[in-house]
Order: structure tokens, then sequence, then C-alpha cells
């Protein structure tokens, strides 16, 4: 039995009636594989299209990244829109940036639609440690705004130094369509939201293997489903039931942990507005307080997904050196999650086979555009597929020297890009 890991998210997760395992063969619109947010917003937004939806899990519900995250709603993708305009050309990056905050909007509207109870709290900063970054972050905000967004403040260090009780930033871009949530709540949110609809949801329940044609099957040790679609939408989790998918992305580790409650005077000083942060690094920290008044920190990158041995060893020194007035501060929760990386830093979406579909690698952005990805998906199968396809025709690249040589080549990477991050330059 594949259970929630002991994180703080699931020691706090709303109550919920649990989803059964699969035990028989069964029909179906669309399957879908994979009970993280890929899969419940795809699930979702077919079940409320009138679609007869079958969502096989094979954990509990949110047992990957999507109840492990960071809990931050970052808008935009992991590479920013004057990247992809430069790398693949101004009507690619029209079409993606007409969309880069759209995964956002959709998580408030399912909070409020449902009336899911999550933690949400509205606002994000990403926070400059030097003068290059914070340049970065000044283009970053003319970017956006070419694409319509209106809600974005440069803070400078006196202005920031307000926001976040640390000496360590020259400056920050602040998000008001950003903000933070209890991902593990708002995925269980999402599922009871499917199951009211009618839609069919079974935990515990993996896939072991798929047979394509129409219908195509998918099967489990215990049953068996037929169906007109197939999504796969197992993202880091998948595993290598489809090895097409799983040669062309790096699944990777990030650490967080989470304090003992803090009183009310350490919270109206260390974050007295409540936002989340990240800062800029290429390994970046994030950090934000939960409901309960903790704080939960996260940072760090293990490459290839590899458990650390001691993740307070990873993360309290950043804590620590971020807040150093928390020094002795007991930490409650300790876990470790894994995403999944691409080459390019862009998401992958396409087909297999004229009727089964993928959508991966959200390269840490996953938890807004995992929701954009449901809504393109069930657009395609309404016949609309010029938004899913903008994605889809994206180059999707293996990383250099197959996957024996991925691990190493990206831990490369990151220290030349972690040393520059220190220099500044």
């Amino acid at each position: 039995m594949m259970e929630h890991v002991n994180s703080y998210y699931a020691a706090t997760a709303n109550e919920h009636a649990p989803w059964p395992q699969l035990t028989e063969n069964i029909q179906c619109d669309v399957c879908v594989v994979g009970g993280g947010y890929t899969g419940l917003s795809t699930a979702l937004f077919l079940t409320e299209a009138g679609f007869d939806v079958v969502l096989l899990e094979a954990g509990r519900i949110g047992f990957g990244a999507s109840g492990r995250n960071g809990g931050q709603i970052v808008n935009s993708y992991s590479r920013d829109i004057d990247v992809i305009e430069s790398r693949y050309g101004a009507d690619t990056a029209r079409m993606l940036g007409s969309m880069m905050f759209e995964g956002g909007d959709i998580i408030r509207e399912r909070i409020e639609q449902y009336d899911i109870k999550c933690d949400f709290r509205p606002g994000g900063i990403f926070a400059a440690l030097n003068r290059r970054q914070l340049h970065e972050l000044e283009s970053q905000k003319g970017n956006w705004e070419r694409y319509g967004h209106d809600g974005l403040e440069l803070l400078d260090a006196e202005a920031v130094a307000r926001e976040i009780d640390t000496d360590r930033y020259v400056g920050a871009l602040l998000d008001h369509r950003g903000g933070h949530i209890h991902p593990l709540n708002l995925a269980l949110g999402e599922a009871e939201a499917i199951r009211k609809l009618g839609g069919r949801i079974f935990e515990q329940s993996a896939v072991t293997g798929l047979t394509y044609g129409d219908p195509a099957q998918a099967k489990t040790d215990k049953g068996s489903v037929s169906a007109r679609f197939v999504v796969l939408a197992g993202n880091a989790y998948l595993g290598n039931l489809e090895p097409k998918l799983s040669a062309k992305a790096m699944p990777c580790g990030t650490q967080i942990v989470t304090t003992e409650p803090l009183s009310d005077e350490q919270i109206r000083r260390l974050i007295p507005n409540g936002y989340c942060v990240e800062d800029c690094n290429y390994l970046l920290d994030y950090y934000r307080l939960t409901g309960d008044n903790r704080l939960l920190y996260g940072g760090g990158v293990v490459y290839g997904a590899r458990d650390p041995d001691d993740i307070d060893r990873l993360v309290l020194p950043k804590l620590l050196k971020t807040f150093p007035q928390l020094e002795g501060v007991k930490v409650d929760y300790r876990w470790t999650g894994n995403f999944l990386l691409t080459l390019s830093r862009l998401p992958q979406f396409g087909r297999l086979e004229p009727n089964v579909y993928y959508m991966q690698g959200y390269s840490g952005h996953g938890v807004t555009c995992t929701h954009l990805a449901g809504r393109l998906l069930s657009e395609v199968l309404k016949g609309q597929a010029e938004r899913f396809d903008a994605f889809a025709r994206l180059p999707h690249l293996p990383f250099f020297g197959g996957r024996r040589f991925q691990v190493p080549f990206s831990a490369m990477g990151a220290v030349y890009y972690s040393l520059r991050d220190k220099l500044g330059v």
C-alpha cells in the first residue's frame, strides 16, 4: 500500500472519504492515469463537460508532487516568455504568453466554485540576492506586463525588508496574482468535486500495462479500464510505464521542513503580510507561513530523485541564513518529493497514439501549469486542439548522454549556475 509521506500536509489534511481500489473490468470515455494535479485537473474539466471519466492512482490522491510541494502559486513557466520567443519564435511566444497566468486563475476559480478549504492566501514575492537578479526581475515585470499582467510591484531593498524580516535581499518583485495554498487539501478538494459530479476515482490502483487501440486499455493488478481515450498524467511518478516518456525527462527531488508553530509576535515580524517567497537563485529557496503559523521552508535539488539522508542538514542552514532569529527553532516535519525536469525546462504535452495523450515535465512550475494542462486536454477532446498543440509542437529533447549521464550532466550545470549566483554575475 502506497500511503502519503509523513509530511505537514498529510498531518493536516482535511477529512475525506476514501476512494476504492479497482477490482473489476470497467469501461469509460476517458481513463486518466495519475491522481496528482495534472490528472485531477483533466478529470474535473472533462467530468464537468459530461465525459464519463475514470481516474487511476497508484497510491493516494496527491501522493506525489501535488501533495508534497511548496504550495506556491507561481505564474508563467520555468522559462520566461523572452526565452521562449528567442528559441521558438514570436508566434509560439504569443500563444504560450496568452496562457501564462491562466493556471493560477483556474486554481482560484476551483477554490471558490467548490468551496475548497486549502488555506489560500494571495501574493507572492520573487526576491533578488544581487543586482543582476534584480535587473532580471525588472525585465520579467516588463515581459509579464506585455501579456496583460497588471498586478506586479517592484520593491527596493527597504520595501522588501518591510515584507520579509531579513537583510538578504536587494529588491524583489511582488506578484499580487500569485499566492499560496495547502497543496494536498487542494488536491483532495478537486477529487471530491470529481466524485460529486459522477467521475470515478480509484486509489491503490497502479497501472501495470497499457494496450493501445480503439478502445485502449489500462490494466491494474485486480482490474482493467477500457476507454476511448487515455491520458498519462503520472509525471515524476509514472515510472517506466511508458518508456517513450521516461526517456525525455528526469525526476528530481526537493526537500522541505516545517517548524513548530511560531508565536504571534514572530509571525507579525517574519512575513507580516503573509506572502510566499522564492529567491532567484538557480537552486532556489522557497518559503511561506502555513495556516497554523508555522514556517515552511524548502530548497535544494537532488538530481535523479534520491531521498536525502538528512533533510535537516540540507535545509536548516538555508532557513537560518535567511532568518537567523529563528536559531533553535524546532522542526516538526521534514520530507522530500520529486518533480520532473525537462531539458528545455518547458512542459511536454503530446500524443503517443491518436487517442492516447500525455502531459508532463513542468520543471518546478507544476502547481499552476498542471491546472492549465487539464483545461487544454479537455479542449482537445471537445474538438479544439489549437492551444494544446502550441505546447505539443515544442521539441521534446532527451538529456545529453541519455539516461545514464543525465544526472551528472545536470549536476555539473547546477554547480556552474550556483557559483554564478554566489558571485552575482
